[in-house]
C-alpha cells in the first residue's frame, strides 16, 4: 500500500536490504520488525493518514504476537520434548509390544502342552481340555491387534517428533537464547498432570529391558562385596 511522503534514507534502504538477505537464512526477530516500522514512519513527510496508523498498529500487534508465541514455545521446552519425552514414550510402548509378544508365546506353549496332554485322556475329558485350549488360542489373538495399534501410536509419536525438531530448527539460536532465560521454568521430566495416589507406583516400573539389565549388573557387583 503506498504511503504519502515516504522517503527512505540510504541507511534505511541498506538496513532493509540486509534484512532481506538475513530472512533467506533465518527468521527476522519480531522486535526488529517493530524497529523497521518505526523507522519507516519516521521518514514519512506530511500528515500520517488513519490508514497508516492502523497499518502500524496491526504490524506492531503482529510482532508482539510472534514474540509472545515464541516465549510460550520456549517455556514448554520443545527440545526436551523431542530429545527426552517422545523417545521415552516410544521406548516404553516398544517394550509393551515386546513383553506382550513374549507373554503370548509362553501362553501358547502352555496351551500346546495341555493339548498334547489331552490326547492321553479319555475322550470326554480330552474334549473338555480341547475346548479350553481352543478358547486360549482364540484369546491370544489380542496380541496381534494390540501390537498393530501400539505400532500406529509409535509411528504418530515419531511424526510429532519430526515436526517438533523442524520447529526447533526454524527458531534456531533465538529459541536457545530464550531457554537460557533464568526467568523461565527449568525442565523437569517428572512434571506432568496430577496422578492419583494409588497409581503413583505404576509410573516407576517395570524398567525397560536395557535398564533392568544394567540394574542386575549393579546388584551383582554390590552382592560381590557382601
Amino acid at each position: 500500500m503506498p504511503m504519502k511522503g515516504l522517503t527512505a534514507t540510504p541507511e534505511l534502504r541498506q538496513h532493509l536490504d540486509a534484512l532481506r538477505q538475513q530472512s533467506r537464512q533465518q527468521p527476522i526477530p519480531p522486535e526488529e520488525v517493530t524497529r523497521i516500522v518505526e523507522q519507516v514512519l519516521a521518514t514519512m513527510g506530511g500528515e500520517i493518514s488513519s490508514m497508516d496508523v492502523k497499518l502500524y498498529r496491526e504490524l506492531e500487534g503482529l510482532a508482539r504476537f510472534i514474540q509472545n508465541a515464541r516465549s510460550e514455545i520456549a517455556q514448554v521446552r520443545p527440545d526436551a520434548i523431542s530429545s527426552h519425552d517422545i523417545p521415552s514414550a516410544t521406548d516404553e510402548l516398544d517394550a509393551v509390544v515386546g513383553a506382550t509378544e513374549e507373554a503370548t508365546g509362553v501362553i501358547l506353549d502352555a496351551a500346546e502342552q495341555l493339548e498334547n496332554l489331552a490326547n492321553t485322556l479319555p475322550p470326554e475329558q480330552a474334549a473338555v481340555i480341547s475346548d479350553v485350549v481352543t478358547r486360549v488360542y482364540e484369546a491370544c489373538n489380542f496380541q496381534d491387534v494390540t501390537g498393530q495399534r501400539i505400532t500406529k501410536v509409535v509411528r504418530t509419536l515419531k511424526q510429532i517428533e519430526e515436526r517438533v525438531s523442524a520447529m526447533i530448527a526454524a527458531f534456531g539460536d533465538e529459541l536457545a537464547r530464550m531457554q537460557g532465560d533464568p526467568s523461565l521454568p527449568k525442565y523437569n521430566p517428572a512434571a506432568g498432570p496430577s496422578i492419583a495416589p494409588d497409581q503413583v507406583d505404576l509410573l516407576h516400573g517395570p524398567s525397560l529391558p536395557d535398564e533392568a539389565k544394567r540394574q542386575a549388573e549393579i546388584d551383582a557387583i554390590l552382592a560381590s562385596f557382601g
